[in-house]
């Protein structure tokens, strides 16, 4: 391919990544590490410097002008006595700097390479799925990723037993993760024991009655013991709830994730299958009869019903048609 063809002519563009590739590409030799090219791009993230802007001012910027180490002025950051030193003791001052650096990169390798499997980072991939699920937007203030750079949290804390699986992650900018601590006073140790909540006579409570056909940390799915249609299932978290509006937010995702997983496995086993009722009941007059939360996922066909139009609006009787 003629790179000035392409640059000129071919190339389409929703971002500055290509040209930013090329160029770094074209002045280290024709030949870069992945991680340099990563860099350059970086460089022109405008979340990602603000995210660093702010720990330059409220972090490192700080502590180095409470040492009189430097000097800021406005947005402007000044060495106290920069003019002080030789050429040669510039020259030095930088090399022990870049033999810190090298220092601190070696001692953090090391405590990453030893460090239990289970507080191992989260992949690229799963960062990717949850970023998506959360159409790139902060879940707490909603804020684009555009404009401030999001991190990948877990709900439940891994010292609390918190999982290592999707339900329990969530997409928040950098300021609400760090903020969280300061403005929720939540009692994290209290949600850990939350979700082992369980009510001695209630049905759904008891887990070990169910042979589940999918679970994961914080709910199960089986199927209807009363099925509306074939494959009728219940989606249920496992601490006791009262209803939908009891459910934390972990819980919510642990849910959904089970529904997207039963969609697929009843799908694939019944091709008939056109269509889906999704629900809960929350409520006495609401028709609920099991005071623990559950879903109703129901799997619907053509034909099933002569007239399928409102679908849920049916819960009310003769109000389903419009």
């Amino acid at each position: 391919m003629n790179l000035f063809e392409y640059l000129q002519e071919r190339m389409s563009m929703s971002h500055i990544y290509q040209p930013v590739m090329i160029r770094t590409l074209l002045r280290k030799g024709g030949r870069a590490h992945k991680d340099e090219i990563a860099q350059e791009i970086l460089s022109y993230d405008r979340s990602q410097i603000e995210y660093y802007a702010i720990r330059v001012n409220n972090m490192v910027g700080r502590v180095l002008r409470k040492n009189k180490v430097v000097l800021k002025e406005k947005d402007d950051y000044q060495l106290l006595d920069f003019n002080r030193y030789s050429a040669e003791e510039l020259t030095e001052l930088e090399r022990l700097c870049t033999e810190k650096i090298s220092s601190f990169l070696a001692k953090r390798d090391s405590i990453f390479e030893h460090r239990n499997h289970s507080r191992k980072a989260i992949s690229g991939s799963i960062r990717y799925d949850v970023l998506k699920r959360a159409k790139n937007r902060c879940e707490l203030c909603g804020i684009p990723a555009e404009q401030r750079a999001l991190e990948v949290d877990h709900i439940v804390p891994k010292s609390l037993g918190g999982e290592d699986a999707i339900h329990n992650y969530q997409a928040l900018c950098y300021k609400c993760n760090a903020n969280k601590g300061n403005r929720d006073q939540t009692d994290f140790r209290a949600i850990g024991k939350r979700y082992e909540l369980r009510q001695e006579n209630c049905l759904f409570c008891k887990q070990e009655s169910f042979s589940p056909i999918a679970e994961n940390n914080l709910a199960f799915a089986i199927y209807d013991a009363y099925p509306v249609s074939e494959g009728h299932c219940l989606i249920i978290p496992k601490r006791h709830s009262k209803d939908w509006f009891e459910l934390d937010q972990a819980e919510l995702n642990a849910l959904n994730d089970l529904s997207q997983k039963m969609r697929t496995k009843l799908l694939e086993k019944d091709r008939s299958i056109s269509g889906f009722n999704i629900g809960a009941n929350a409520g006495e007059s609401a028709g609920q009869t099991i005071f623990h939360t559950h879903v109703h996922l129901i799997p619907r066909r053509d034909g099933d019903v002569e007239n399928p139009r409102g679908g849920v609006r049916h819960s009310v009787m003769g109000r389903g048609f419009y």
